[in-house]
């Protein structure tokens, strides 16, 4: 895959993810699991249906799903961006990377913590409220990620394209 192309491929996952996130459905792929989170946020918001023992373990799975989806996405890009971006803005987006994946592990171990079925109804709905929070947390860390590498590959796209044909290997 020549750098023209891992560009293009990580900006139509990028599309996707973006896309995703206003639309609900059952299916989902890698880059479409913060949609499902998204969907699974609706769940918790205060007074709203699953405040559940079952719905907080939905939460926990599209949780895990979203993890696993962007371990995926972010090893495909830091294996095909380094000769494209350079050793600073990829260590730059590796930060960043870690920063998502720590904000998930801390959401997974607030949402196991909540014990529902021993909160009374005020209880029950600050959980419900820290918990959309939490999610609506990671929604706007991932988006604004995204974006920023949007701008970096728009960058980069326009240099390789503009450079000529050399430096599209």
């Amino acid at each position: 895959m020549n750098k023209l192309e891992a560009i293009q491929k990580i900006q139509e996952e990028h599309i996707s993810f973006r896309e995703n996130i206003k639309l609900a459905g059952d299916s989902v792929s890698d880059p479409e699991a913060l949609a499902s989170l998204m969907r699974a946020r609706s769940d918790w918001t205060p007074g709203q249906a699953d405040g559940t023992p079952a719905g907080q373990e939905k939460l926990q799975g599209t949780l895990s799903y979203l993890e696993e989806g962007l371990k995926n996405h972010f090893s495909f890009e830091e294996e095909l961006l380094p000769p494209i971006l350079g050793e600073v803005l990829m260590r730059g987006l590796k930060l960043d990377h870690s920063r998502i994946r720590a904000e998930i592990d801390t959401a997974k171990s607030k949402i196991v913590d909540v014990k529902l079925d021993r909160l009374s109804r005020d209880e029950l709905l600050s959980a419900q409220a820290r918990v959309k929070q939490l999610i609506d947390n990671i929604g706007q860390i991932v988006e604004r990620h995204a974006a920023d590498e949007e701008a970096l590959l728009r960058f980069a796209e326009t240099a390789i394209r503009e450079g000529g044909n050399h430096e599209q290997g």
